[in-house]
């Protein structure tokens, strides 16, 4: 069982529905957000406790962590950040395209990198890493996103062949279709056409409580009506 999660990348939607279902194990949650004013609510609702982090700055990330050591480190860590610049291939600026992948991406890494030193010695923990239709087929005009989401695929499956032997479940969450929000609720005529975050955070609580003996590194989950 685990006993704290620590969500990465955390906002309104999917990261609001798993802190919601870990809190409800009785489980303590640590959210890192880059603005964590927008974390208010969730935490007062759950009992979470929001921290400032930047993902992709090495530094940070190290410091989160240490700051949690003190009450006692994670043993569920879920990756949810991710960055992107839109646009034609020739119009894309390459510094913000630079930025997009160290947040899908090299951010991941900085988490994994720092949740592994403390799950090792344990033999026990899990990584989750929360990826895109974009990791598994790169869209148009979506350059930025796709490098991002097919490294952070490449960094999972990675992670789930080094640390699996050791004890670390590492899975990866193929995102496959929109996640449903106030502002993007279903049409009346085509109802569950999006994916239900709350859904999808009972998906990733039951793949984090397989039996070792049948671990899963990659799930996709997709709305009924998506094409693939």
């Amino acid at each position: 069982m685990y006993r704290r999660a620590l969500i990465v990348g955390a906002g309104s939607g999917l990261s609001a529905s798993l802190t919601r279902r870990f809190a409800r194990e009785g489980m303590r949650v640590d959210l890192a957000a880059r603005r964590v004013d927008k974390l208010a609510d969730l935490c007062a609702a759950t009992g979470a406790h929001a921290h400032l982090c930047d993902a992709a700055d090495a530094s940070q990330v190290a410091a989160l962590f240490a700051a949690l050591d003190k009450d006692g480190a994670p043993d569920l860590v879920v990756y949810n950040a991710s960055g992107r610049q839109r646009g034609p291939i020739i119009e894309l600026d390459a510094a913000e395209v630079a930025r997009a992948l160290a947040v899908s991406a090299f951010g991941a890494f900085l988490v994994a990198q720092q949740a592994a030193r403390r799950m090792l010695p344990e033999r026990r923990g899990a990584i989750a890493l929360t990826g895109a239709t974009a990791g598994v087929k790169g869209f148009a005009l979506s350059a930025s996103f796709a490098m991002g989401k097919f490294a952070l695929r490449g960094l999972a499956q990675s992670l789930a062949r080094e640390l699996s032997p050791q004890g670390i479940h590492v899975a990866h969450f193929v995102i496959d279709g929109g996640i449903r929000a106030a502002q993007r609720p279903d049409p009346p005529d085509a109802p569950d056409s999006t994916l239900d975050p709350d859904a999808i955070a009972e998906t990733y609580w039951h793949v984090l409580n397989q039996h070792r003996s049948a671990w899963s590194w990659e799930v996709e989950v997709r709305p009924w009506v998506e094409r693939f």
